[in-house]
């Protein structure tokens, strides 16, 4: 995809205490795609607000090679307890994102525009889902942005026991056939820490993208991209 050359952010290092590298611009697919590829995402509270885009130090994120996949839940896989699927229903999977009451996060970043936004870059081929179903019913997933090697996370959801779990473990090893070298998970949480997930320093976060940034990237639906 070609980057107009008018869009730019500042430096991530020149971002605030909390991490705030810019304010306003846009959601265009362009745009979101030169945030991530320079480790910068959007957040902010109501489509009201001015845009703010975030590049936290340190940077939480998953090794590929340090997923930890816990004693209790060996016996999901073992069992084939859920179903797992990917690209098939991203925007039922962002709008659940969009409802779920988080404890431990900022809270529900989802607005409309971004909703939008995010669905596009699906269309386009860059955001993915990860469906997660028992009984035929959607109980849990994930999105997010593919880039090169690299996974951004950014949000998931549940509405039965593990299976948000569930579904990112399964996504982790298919990432793993393919060479990923990192899942980026933004913000902390207990629910990532226990996958595996640790805070690396933002320098080495971004020193991380700089070289995945002369990877290919795949684009089009993982349904095709993970059976091949």
């Amino acid at each position: 995809m070609m980057l107009k050359t008018d869009l730019w952010f500042p430096d991530v290092e020149e971002s605030t205490e909390e991490g705030i590298v810019a304010v306003g611009g846009d959601l265009s697919v362009e745009r979101l795609i030169l945030a991530y590829s320079k480790g910068i995402f959007p957040w902010y509270s109501s489509d009201k607000s001015p845009i703010l885009w975030w590049s936290p130090d340190p940077r939480f994120v998953l090794l590929p090679e340090n997923l930890i996949v816990s004693k209790s839940m060996r016996p999901y896989f073992n069992q084939n307890k859920f179903k797992v699927t990917w690209d098939q229903n991203f925007e039922d999977v962002i709008k659940n994102c969009q409802k779920i009451d988080r404890d431990d996060q900022l809270g529900t970043w989802i607005t409309s525009k971004m909703l939008t936004a995010y669905i596009q870059l699906h269309k386009m081929g860059y955001a993915h889902s990860v469906e997660v179903w028992l009984d035929n019913e959607l109980v849990g997933g994930l999105y997010g942005i593919s880039l090169g090697k690299v996974f951004f996370g950014e949000s998931m959801f549940a509405k039965v026991s593990n299976a948000s779990k569930f579904g990112f473990i399964s996504l982790v090893k298919q990432l793993i056939k393919k060479d990923f070298v990192l899942i980026d998970c933004q913000q902390e949480t207990k629910h990532l820490e226990s996958l595996g997930a640790s805070a690396i320093k933002r320098k080495d976060f971004i020193d991380i993208l700089n070289h995945n940034n002369i990877e290919e990237t795949y684009i089009g639906s993982w349904e095709n991209y993970f059976t091949n």
